[in-house]
């Protein structure tokens, strides 16, 4: 591992952690001839994963666009960038689970809605708003009296 100040290939791990939920690692390293401290993330490495678009494009998936959803949704909302992160790694691993490659953008966006919905529903609407592109207010309420009629029915 290179040293990202000095790039010296003279480094040592100084601490170890299980991450995300024991499905990542986080070493903190520290340069043997800078002396400075850096941060790595070890994780497996998956089979790639391509999102059929719906005009049948296919792009491959990008977790980052992923989180940027993620993070514009549930903004001001009690969740940490930790739980989102976890939140994403679920939803890969759900996929990879089906051995499938290939997922389209809808299954993808259905997955995580449900998932969104179990965890934050303020934040299950901001995301479903952008996501289903509703056109007018009334879709939009709509939606929120399902959310309302569904929890009072528990």
């Amino acid at each position: 591992m290179r040293c990202p100040f000095c790039n010296s290939e003279d480094t040592k791990v100084v601490d170890s952690r299980s991450f995300m939920d024991g499905f990542s690692i986080k070493r903190r390293r520290e340069c043997i001839k800078c002396e400075k401290r850096f941060t790595t993330y070890e994780k497996i490495e998956e089979i790639p994963l391509y999102i059929v678009k719906k005009d049948n494009r296919r792009e491959k998936y990008d977790r980052n666009k992923l989180m940027r959803g993620l993070v514009a949704a549930t903004i001001k909302r009690n969740i940490s960038r930790e739980a989102l992160e976890t939140f994403v790694l679920e939803i890969e691993k759900s996929i990879q689970n089906s051995l499938r490659n290939e997922i389209t953008s809808s299954e993808l966006g259905e997955i995580v809605m449900k998932k969104l919905l179990e965890v934050d529903e303020v934040a299950y609407v901001r995301f479903v708003s952008v996501y289903k592109e509703f056109k007018d207010i009334e879709s939009f309420i709509e939606l929120v009296e399902k959310i309302s009629k569904n929890r009072k029915g528990d």
